[in-house]
């Protein structure tokens, strides 16, 4: 059974996030393995609420709110009972109770989590940055503070840098991804932001609005320089090979976002992602950062101005 749960975690991460799992293969074996079960867990979740197989959607149209409801429920009930011990059938959710267990992860954190499809669930618009923040924390900043979790981290303020990779990670998941969102009826971009530039979020995927959306998402990857910044300073307090993956991941996808700004109003031509050459130079790069994290001696405070994740 052991052995299976690997399996299907590899496949899922293989198939959900090519970025990530290049990056998964630099922890050691017992960091990679709780790794790939605990994002197992996230994309399963992420999959039920949109009726949809590792990202790819089964059905043309959107699911009605209660049954996205109903989803929400049955995937919190087995989330408390994964915390209690219960015998877990789904693979995911065996997975993830077997990390959660190992790693001490807190039933709040993984309850966060949740709440990001929640979100999404009560089609929640976000009005100023500060709110489009607060969803980046549920979706992605809270799953930086369970991997952390699982390379061992336990002090508060390395927490807190793993939950700003989180938050760069999905700013520039924003950028990326504007038009396929809002074509799927979501919009995470800031209400004030879309007025500044006299735009609607039905506006969105219309083609003749990409110089505004290339200026917006501009800001967006702008946005997420602080946070990734703060990030690579908390590199220095994981272990070699996890820093090496960390740092060699925060490389991948802040390059997507430099590729999103450079493409300008063609970004949303194509999906916007790196070929393997350049993963090739950033597990390189990486690697160079993660062994010169290792000769920092301190690390100054983090900013005050960066959005401070609940205690």
């Amino acid at each position: 059974m052991s052995e299976a749960l690997l399996d299907h975690a590899t496949l899922t991460m293989a198939a959900g996030s090519k970025s990530f799992a290049s990056a998964s293969k630099l922890f050691d074996r017992p960091t990679r393995r709780a790794a790939l079960m605990l994002y197992a867990w996230c994309r399963h979740c992420d999959d039920v609420i949109d009726d949809q197989t590792l990202g790819f959607n089964n059905a043309p149209a959107k699911s009605e709110q209660e049954v996205q409801q109903a989803r929400l429920a049955e995937l919190e009930a087995q989330t408390a009972r994964a915390f209690e011990g219960a015998p877990m059938t789904e693979p995911a959710f065996a997975a993830f109770q077997e990390v959660a267990f190992a790693h001490a992860i807190p039933p709040s954190q993984a309850f966060d989590h949740l709440e990001g499809y929640a979100m999404d669930v009560r089609d929640e618009r976000y009005e100023t940055f500060e709110d489009t923040l607060r969803y980046c924390y549920h979706v992605a900043g809270v799953v930086g503070l369970m991997m952390a979790r699982v390379m061992g981290v336990r002090d508060e303020a390395t927490l807190d840098r793993a939950c700003d990779l989180g938050l760069g990670f999905q700013l520039t998941n924003i950028a990326r991804d504007i038009v396929e969102d809002a074509e799927a009826g979501r919009c995470y971009v800031p209400g004030e932001w879309l007025r500044e530039e006299g735009l609607s979020v039905e506006e969105l995927p219309d083609p003749a609005h990409r110089e505004a959306l290339a200026r917006i998402a501009a800001r967006l990857i702008q946005a997420a320089e602080p946070y990734y910044a703060s990030a690579r300073i908390g590199i220095a307090r994981l272990p070699l090979r996890s820093a090496w993956a960390i740092a060699t991941a925060l490389g991948v996808y802040r390059r997507i976002g430099v590729k999103v700004n450079r493409a300008g109003s063609a970004a949303w031509d194509e999906r916007q992602s790196t070929g393997r050459g350049e993963k090739l130079a950033l597990l390189l790069s990486g690697g160079a950062g993660a062994l010169g994290s290792r000769a920092r001696r301190g690390s100054p405070p983090r900013s005050s101005s960066l959005w401070q994740r609940p205690r």
